[in-house]
């Protein structure tokens, strides 16, 4: 998994400075932070919506889809921040040897 997040990381990277016209990605990062965040929540909105409709249904095709859409736009909102996707992964392989309820805990204390 990792990988597929290394490459489209290293993509978005490229495309940070493409024309804007030409790329979706580039058009994000012109429009600004805000734009990348307004698409963020509504990829939110829309993946939590497919994941009430999956559980009544039983198709989780369109969580998927959504979440991939949600995951992409946040990978898109870090790289207008300059993080790449391995410091989240980092983030997440630090959480492994604590519970979330110390994870938690310890964001509380800071």
């Amino acid at each position: 998994m990792s990988d597929v997040l290394t490459q489209l990381g290293e993509i978005l990277e490229e495309r940070k400075n493409a024309a804007s016209e030409k790329s979706y990605v580039a058009s994000l990062h012109a429009k600004g932070l805000n734009k990348i965040l307004e698409k963020v929540g509504e990829e939110s909105v829309e993946a939590i919506i497919a994941a009430k409709d999956a559980e009544k249904s039983g198709d989780n095709s369109d969580v998927i889809y959504e979440t991939a859409d949600l995951w992409f736009h946040s990978l898109v909102m870090l790289s207008h921040l300059g993080e790449k996707p391995q410091t989240i992964l980092d983030e997440l392989a630090r959480r492994f040897d604590m519970s979330g309820l110390e994870e938690k805990a310890a964001r509380t204390n800071k």
